[in-house]
């Protein structure tokens, strides 16, 4: 549980650091921003916060996903094993009508792959060396049909946008009855009580909120397991999937949901469907 706690903590950090900033800078030029008109300027500021971090991340996505593993993008492959997989990525771009992603291998025993970047066309495709290890050719051919699947279905982008309405009306209703709850009997807003209930209420709402973005992050691994049993054969990912049973797959906190597996079982806050889930979904194709 602790990876998909820091995958939920890094918007909500981005939240509450906002918001500090905000109230930092109102407090400094004597800015009230709830004014003339504060339910629209709360909308509007609600939509700013919302959607800055999310679309931040998003375009950072494949610079932050290879620091975080210490991935190596292959530009040249320098052995079969590497221009075997760069072919298999070209040929699966191909069939979905995609550039070509960049594809990269980072160092773990625990077999894993992930793909993450701003868009369709620009994206990238991680596999680690135990994946390759551990996996054979077409259980690793299967899982890259996986992320390829991602990639062509836009995953990342409605991700990101999914999360930024969810910042958004998480950081409008905890502002907005924040304003209610610490105003005084002379109507007016007592800024310390409202800057903490605001705060808390984000964490708390941000925290319910996340079960539905779990919930959706579920469902899109259920479609990316059947567009590449589609693509490669449903033997394939389900022996892939099989061959991941019991293995370790852990990632780091910030890219932990964007891998093949995922350790967890299957709780309100996974990320990820269980492999025994998402095998019966492939067999019942």
């Amino acid at each position: 549980m602790k990876r998909i706690f820091l995958f939920i903590a890094t918007n909500l950090a981005i939240l509450v650091v906002i918001n500090i900033i905000l109230n930092i800078a109102a407090y400094v030029f004597g800015i009230n921003i709830y004014a003339n008109g504060r339910l629209q300027s709360l909308l509007f500021l609600s939509l700013v916060v919302g959607f800055t971090g999310s679309f931040i991340s998003l375009f950072l996505s494949k610079s932050i996903a290879i620091h975080s593993v210490g991935a190596q993008v292959i530009h040249e492959p320098h052995n079969e094993a590497e221009a075997w997989l760069l072919n298999t990525v070209a040929e699966q771009a191909r069939q979905w009508n995609l550039a070509m992603p960049q594809v990269a291998i980072y160092d773990s025993p625990d077999p894993n792959a992930f793909a993450t970047g701003a868009t369709r066309n620009n994206a990238l495709i991680a596999v680690s060396t135990g994946l390759l290890h551990h996996l054979s050719q077409n259980e690793v051919e299967a899982v890259l049909g996986h992320e390829m699947a991602h990639v062509g279905n836009g995953d990342m982008v409605t991700m990101t946008l999914l999360q930024g309405v969810i910042n958004t009306f998480v950081f409008f209703w905890a502002r907005l009855i924040a304003e209610a709850l610490s105003r005084n009997q002379n109507g007016e807003v007592a800024h310390g009580t409202y800057f903490l209930i605001s705060t808390v209420l984000q964490i708390v709402f941000g925290f319910l909120a996340s079960f539905i973005v779990m919930w959706f992050s579920r469902q899109r691994e259920y479609r990316a397991d059947a567009c590449s049993a589609r693509l490669v054969g449903a033997s394939k990912m389900i022996a892939a999937l099989q061959r991941l049973k019991g293995q370790a797959n852990d990632l780091p906190g910030n890219v932990a949901a964007l891998g093949i597996a995922s350790s967890n079982g299957d709780p309100l806050l996974s990320s990820h469907p269980t492999l025994d889930n998402r095998i019966e979904r492939l067999r019942q194709m």
